[in-house]
């Protein structure tokens, strides 16, 4: 994957998508991440040809952290 890239027009390309086990379902409010990747590329779950949005590991890892704290709010 290109790293300097910060978002894919068509993420179908890319493998190892899947959905967390917290996502209860058919909600519709659930993203994918693919794994085995540098980078994080994250993509909605109602959309997988759409576009889909890439962050640094370190970003995405801080953005996580931040959720779970309730530093922002899902």
């Amino acid at each position: 994957m290109d790293t300097s890239r910060r978002s894919f027009t068509d993420p179908s390309t890319l493998t190892g998508w899947f959905k967390s086990s917290y996502s209860g379902g058919d909600q519709g409010e659930c993203l994918e991440v693919a794994r085995g990747h540098a980078d994080v590329p994250v993509r909605d779950s109602k959309a997988a040809h759409g576009p889909a949005v890439v962050f640094s590991a370190d970003g995405w890892s801080s953005f996580v952290a931040a959720l779970k704290s309730g530093r922002l709010s899902a």
